[in-house]
């Protein structure tokens, strides 16, 4: 697969009016293919594999809120990144999900081409999936080149999406308590 996106590559430099063969350019479109190959790596994981067993037995019910979770993923419009934070919380329901897990699941669906509204959602259904838990929340907080670098160029605009699930949905109180987590530093 790699040498077949190497060769689109070296064709989109070659109609961009440049040279592949030029010294930097050289190895350009493998490296290139690489990357899109490793930026996309979420397409070849499963929920399943990437969870690997670790939801445990617990009696905890309080709110269990991981915030600041990096994300990169790629704008399927344009195909330019978008960088920013995610925040998970929910309510668990006799089960947990390990901590490292929520970032694996991030990573999992942000490495796939998307928009941001359908990442959050994406999130937020397969925590509620694996963890059976009474509520989910998800904001999302990210940073997109292809409104920054191109069309309307606007460097400092940034964009927020949520998905609330359950009790985070029917519960103003508990969605507040998020709200005001997420957002104390």
């Amino acid at each position: 697969m790699i040498e077949e996106l190497a060769n689109h590559y070296r064709q989109i430099i070659l109609e961009l009016g440049e040279d592949p063969e030029r010294e930097g350019l050289r190895d350009t479109p493998k490296r290139a293919a690489k990357a899109m190959q490793f930026l996309n790596r979420g397409y070849a994981q499963t929920l399943e594999d990437i969870i690997n067993g670790a939801v445990f037995e617990s009696e905890t019910d309080e709110m269990v809120l991981v915030k600041d979770i990096e994300l990169y993923s790629m704008c399927e419009h344009h195909l330019l990144p978008f960088i920013g934070k995610c925040h998970i919380a929910y309510l668990p329901n006799g089960r947990v999900l390990g901590l490292s897990k929520f970032a694996r699941i991030v990573d999992m669906f942000a490495r796939r081409m998307q928009i941001q509204e359908n990442l959050t959602r994406q999130i937020a259904e397969a925590v509620q999936q694996v963890t059976d838990a009474r509520g989910v929340a998800v904001v999302i907080e990210a940073r997109h080149l292809c409104m920054m670098m191109r069309g309307v160029e606007k460097q400092n605009s940034s964009m927020t999406s949520s998905v609330m699930l359950g009790a985070f949905r029917e519960n103003q109180p508990t969605r507040q308590e998020f709200l005001t987590l997420v957002n104390s530093r």
